[in-house]
């Protein structure tokens, strides 16, 4: 009786964090459209182009192991350390910093990388210019915790400046670019002072009692940031993470991890905005759950909203169960990741899939698969995803619905095995007249029948037996 208990203790407790996290995420009201006309252009081409790419790679690829986290002096899941320094955080803490002189991704090939993504549909690339452990994948000139100093093997490399050649490598296949970056920064004593241990995620010390402190990390942050603003190209996206450096004032005490930001830690977005924009018109700044002007999209992570939201917001979800690197990932099906980003793109979303790098350089081979095999479907059936807007009752059972201009796009999500019927009952649709139902992959119009619900399309032997394989069906109405 007490284990039944507990456990539906824990299933309440889960729900209740579900929820909450939920509500962060789909709190839509309080989102600010961006004014600035340039702003509005790029965020409405981004909102048509659907599925990106993310990465996040970092030293703690080396021992496979979550990014940055296990630095955190906090009792969660994710914090956890191991191997032979973890009963000592100060002797982890260095030894996690001493990577630094082991990491050499010889294997290093991000042409490769954009030439699989794009071959898979995706249209741009967010990559973690700097993690929370301060670690730079760009040639900082604010610190010598970088890929490019002399501690790093990698650094006598040519392309040690992997940010560099990342968003060369990905503009040269007609990618916008994001630069991720994280606000807080675990490495630099401006924000855990070595005086004072941290406790938690914050910075150590209060902000108010050493401002000349704060303003000399607030210079920091600002300085790294314009540096990926000048020095590498093109920049359409800043992507900031580490939601807990923010206003005081803007903290939701209604989501339990904001509830625990002890310090006002304002950096002055507003400066940061306006110096990113000075040098990249129309950039997205994207200041991630904290809701205002400097979120110019919404992130809900690792969850899809549960209904159509008429903001623009993007799900970053992981191709397997980590954001980084781990030897033996468990990637989702090819299926799953399809079914996923029609129900983002049919409830308005952008759907941004994490794929991460290893010690030396690479994918697992298994992500490159699960991107052509995703390319594949979206090479018959990407006219139903991009440029398209989501289109009443946007979700369904097991239909999604889009449109584009005239037509209306039906897509069937099968279940496990389920294969392609002789007939299949189109809801909520209607055809007018002279009109014709398509299946894409197949070049001849289907018979239709009107229905009291909709239509009923017959599906030929034919066409079920060429796209038998489909992870989803989709119909063109009109």
């Amino acid at each position: 009786m007490k284990r039944i208990f507990l456990s539906l203790l824990l299933l309440h407790v889960l729900t209740l964090v579900a929820v909450a996290q939920q509500h962060s995420e789909q709190n839509h009201s309080k989102y600010v459209p961006p004014k600035d006309p340039l702003v509005q252009q790029k965020l409405s081409g981004w909102q048509d182009i659907k599925f990106g790419l993310l990465m996040h790679w970092g030293t703690y690829s080396q021992w496979g192991i979550v990014e940055s986290w296990s630095l955190c002096p906090e009792d969660e899941g994710w914090c956890e350390r191991k191997g032979p320094y973890s009963a000592n955080w100060y002797e982890y803490k260095k030894a996690y910093e001493n990577l630094q002189t082991t990491f050499n991704p010889t294997k290093f090939n991000p042409e490769r990388w954009a030439d699989a993504a794009k071959n898979a549909g995706m249209k741009y690339v967010v990559f973690t210019t700097k993690h929370h452990d301060g670690f730079c994948m760009f040639d900082s000139k604010q610190t010598d915790y970088k890929i490019t100093s002399t501690k790093s093997p990698f650094s006598s490399n040519p392309r040690s400046n992997v940010t560099k050649e990342i968003f060369n490598a990905f503009r040269n296949q007609n990618f916008m670019i994001g630069a991720y970056f994280s606000k807080p920064d675990w490495n630099t004593p401006t924000y855990w002072d070595p005086y004072f241990p941290p406790k938690d995620r914050n910075v150590s010390y209060a902000p108010k009692r050493y401002p000349d402190r704060w303003q000399k990390f607030k210079d920091f942050t600002y300085n790294q940031i314009e540096e990926l603003m000048t020095g590498y190209g093109k920049v359409d996206i800043l992507w900031l993470d580490g939601g807990w450096v923010r206003p005081f004032s803007t903290i939701d005490s209604t989501i339990s991890w904001q509830r625990t930001i002890p310090y006002d830690q304002d950096i002055d977005m507003a400066r940061i905005a306006r110096m990113g924009r000075s040098h990249q018109p129309g950039l997205l700044v994207v200041d991630r759950t904290v809701t205002g002007e400097f979120e110019n999209y919404v992130t809900p992570e690792q969850s899809i909203p549960d209904q159509y939201m008429p903001i623009p917001w993007e799900s970053c979800m992981t191709m397997g169960d980590s954001w980084s690197y781990i030897p033996k990932e468990n990637f989702k099906s090819t299926r799953r990741l399809i079914h996923t980003l029609v129900d983002i793109v049919a409830k308005n979303g952008n759907l941004l899939l994490n794929i991460a790098p290893g010690p030396d350089g690479e994918w697992h081979e298994e992500a490159y698969s699960r991107l052509q095999e995703i390319g594949k479907w979206m090479s018959i059936n990407g006219e139903s995803i991009y440029g398209t807007k989501p289109v009443a009752p946007y979700r369904k059972g097991q239909w999604a619905f889009t449109g584009k201009g005239t037509s209306t796009y039906v897509t069937y999500l099968p279940k496990e095995g389920e294969t392609l019927p002789a007939s299949l009952p189109l809801s909520d649709v209607s055809v007018e007249k002279g009109k014709a139902v398509m299946l894409l992959g197949y070049n001849k119009p289907l018979k239709v029948e009107k229905t009291a619900n909709g239509l009923t399309v017959q599906i030929p032997e034919a066409a079920r037996k060429q796209l038998a394989a489909q992870s989803a069906w989709v119909f063109r109405v009109g």
